[in-house]
């Protein structure tokens, strides 16, 4: 278990705002920051990250918290898991406090964390067999230093070398504990009848580990560099626990932040086009992993840009797939352009025979939108056949219907009807019908007829909310949000004095022992009681270090207003700000909420009179507390 100390010093060191700048594009908005949502689809951002308060809120969704809820809602992460990756990013030590684990716990630990534990200790077992191995060395560092690799850029990117042995890593797992069932769900090692001992699935092979956004090693690319050996030039990790293969991006870790700045992908095939980029100095970067690309991979990039250009090397089987690609990435809202390099070049060759400079102008300059990408492809077989040429205007046409912006689409195509001479009002014909086509593809198919459905009554159901679970929200709020500010008061004497919100609050609890609507709601008065003793106010910082996600994504409501106020100061036009008002809110709400929990025991006491026999002793206390009622609304009334 990490020690408390440890906790304390993570959430010391980190910033919401960077590490949720990986994931999402933020930009300013007023004191927040504001993104597309990484939960849901959006295109109006409803994603918003408070700095000065350390948590998000994501209005689409609905989730919101603080960065240990951030992780595990994107990444999958367990709390611990969360705080280690914090840790490492802040350069913390983690210490843990020695906890003893029965041989039952031991079984019941996480299979997936084993998963990712394993792919771990394989990436440091091909990395230590390609520097310090002697074979690993003649063979693996031999063909990276063939390709040019500096040592910086085969070090960041964790490249590594499997040995020709055939149970190298296995027997190396094997020996460490790993049992024969994570090493085969892992997909490292295979147990056929005729080894069942196990032998690895890479061997012979120079490695490329794939990493999650957050850096984790999902799985592996292996490169076989024996010619002779009659094989697959690539094998890729098969789908597991924790890799699918169409949900990652090769370099997205590494890339990530450089994307998010320079507002541009660029979309390449290969592993070592990704590599060969980033030893350029161009590293917003990303391959699609040897996949054909996929919408996930697309929403990955869309996180960070919606700026994509493809680079591809001109061979025919690229030049297909660039068509599908395009068309994809419209679908999903995103501005492209695509770049042909020369013929016998790829991203890999053509950034080693030019200076960074040269690579990044050539393709700022040659880069085309897809409209001019795909006229060049497919007039170049025309022969000035009027048929064939209606057809390639046609296909042009038809990626400009997957574009989703109306307004996109009108530009568009005003762009091709210049540019072919062509009347709009046909293109537009045209697109018409491509969207029919398309909407019919996408029609649901019909169901068969299902039995009629007999009416039946449903009770109706009190769909209006208690005003005392408001009050009671608002009394929360108020804790959270100004639970240390210090108002000032006066006793019954005239004595003025001061006090915090979160005190007074907990005061006017106590002395009335009110019980509380939800159960969340007690839960935080209970550790803010507990605090109080240990003369700590805990308001809404300390809430986000508990491992209580119900009460991490209260705070976000709580803190979090979708709503900017505008700047009218620059108007000479001023308002008052919340915290100048929190005197009055606070004894308003407090008053407000005596009222309600007052005017509930009353019900409470009348329905009571329904069933008791004495009734007298039950009349007596609705009458005082009627008293008392009207006794809050003449406070109420005052300070109106």
């Amino acid at each position: 278990m990490i020690t408390k100390e440890t906790i304390d010093k993570i959430f010391s060191a980190v910033r919401i705002e960077e590490i949720i700048g990986e994931y999402v594009q933020l930009k300013r908005a007023g004191s927040n920051l504001k993104g597309l949502s990484p939960f849901v689809d959006e295109k109006s951002p409803s994603f918003i990250v408070s700095p000065s308060k350390q948590i998000f809120k994501d209005f689409s969704s609905g989730k919101g918290g603080g960065v240990i809820t951030f992780l595990k809602e994107l990444e999958g992460f367990s709390y611990p898991e969360a705080l280690r990756h914090l840790a490492k990013k802040y350069g913390i030590p983690v210490e843990e406090d020695i906890v003893e684990m029965s041989p039952e716990q031991k079984q019941q630990r996480d299979q997936k964390d084993l998963i990712y534990k394993i792919h771990e200790v394989a990436n440091d077992f091909f990395i230590e067999q390609l520097w310090d191995a002697e074979e690993g060395q003649q063979i693996g560092l031999s063909y990276f230093r063939e390709r040019e690799l500096r040592q910086d850029i085969i070090k960041k990117f964790q490249l590594g070398y499997s040995p020709e042995k055939k149970d190298a890593f296995t027997e190396y797992a094997l020996a460490k504990g790993y049992d024969k069932d994570i090493l085969e769900k892992s997909g490292l090692s295979v147990f056929p009848e005729n080894a069942p001992k196990g032998v690895d699935r890479f061997r012979e092979r120079v490695m490329f580990p794939i990493h999650s956004f957050s850096g984790r090693v999902l799985g592996f690319g292996g490169r076989i560099l024996n010619n002779t050996i009659k094989t697959a030039k690539y094998l890729n990790s098969p789908e597991t626990e924790i890799y699918h293969k169409s949900n990652v991006l090769y370099g997205l870790f590494q890339s990530k932040q450089a994307i998010s700045k320079q507002n541009l992908c660029l979309l390449v095939e290969g592993y070592m086009d990704v590599i060969a980029l980033h030893q350029a100095g161009i590293e917003h970067v990303v391959a699609s992993s040897g996949t054909a690309l996929t919408v996930e991979q697309i929403k990955l990039i869309k996180r960070l840009t919606e700026n994509v250009t493809i680079l591809f090397d001109g061979d025919a089987a690229g030049i297909k797939a660039s068509f599908r690609s395009i068309d994809m990435l419209l679908s999903e809202g995103m501005n492209i352009r695509v770049l042909l390099f020369p013929d016998g070049d790829d991203p890999d060759s053509f950034s080693r025979k030019h200076p960074q400079d040269y690579v990044e102008d050539f393709i700022q300059k040659h880069a085309q939108d897809f409209i001019d990408f795909k006229a060049e492809i497919l007039f170049q077989n025309t022969d000035n056949d009027p048929i064939k040429k209606a057809e390639a205007i046609r296909e042009i046409v038809k990626s400009v219907a997957f574009v989703t912006n109306g307004l996109k689409q009108e530009i568009y195509l005003k762009e091709v009807a210049n540019k072919f001479k062509l009347s709009e009002q046909n293109l537009f014909n045209e697109l018409q019908l491509q969207k029919d086509y398309k909407n019919k593809e996408h029609r649901p198919r019909p169901q068969i007829a299902q039995p009629e459905q007999k009416l039946e009554i449903v009770p109706n159901i009190d769909s209006k909310i208690s005003p005392l679970f408001v009050l009671e929200e608002k009394l929360i709020e108020l804790m959270m949000k100004f639970g240390d500010v210090v108002i000032e008061r006066k006793d019954a004497e005239g004595e003025t004095y001061k006090i915090s919100v979160i005190e007074e609050i907990i005061q006017h609890l106590e002395e009335d022992d009110c019980q509380l609507q939800t159960e969340i709601n007690q839960k935080i008065v209970d550790e803010i009681k507990a605090g109080l003793q240990e003369d700590e106010l805990r308001s809404s910082s300390f809430f986000f270090k508990l491992m209580d996600e119900d009460i991490s994504g209260k705070m976000a409501d709580s803190l979090i207003n979708p709503y900017e106020t505008s700047n009218w100061a620059k108007f000479n036009i001023y308002f008052s700000s919340e915290e100048e008002v929190v005197p009055k809110m606070v004894s308003d709400t407090i008053l407000r909420y005596k009222r309600e929990y007052v005017m509930k025991i009353i019900g409470d006491l009348k329905k009571a009179l329904e069933t008791e026999e004495e009734k007298e002793e039950i009349y007596f206390k609705i009458v005082k507390l009627s008293q008392l009622r009207n006794h809050l609304d003449a406070m109420l009334y005052r300070i109106l």
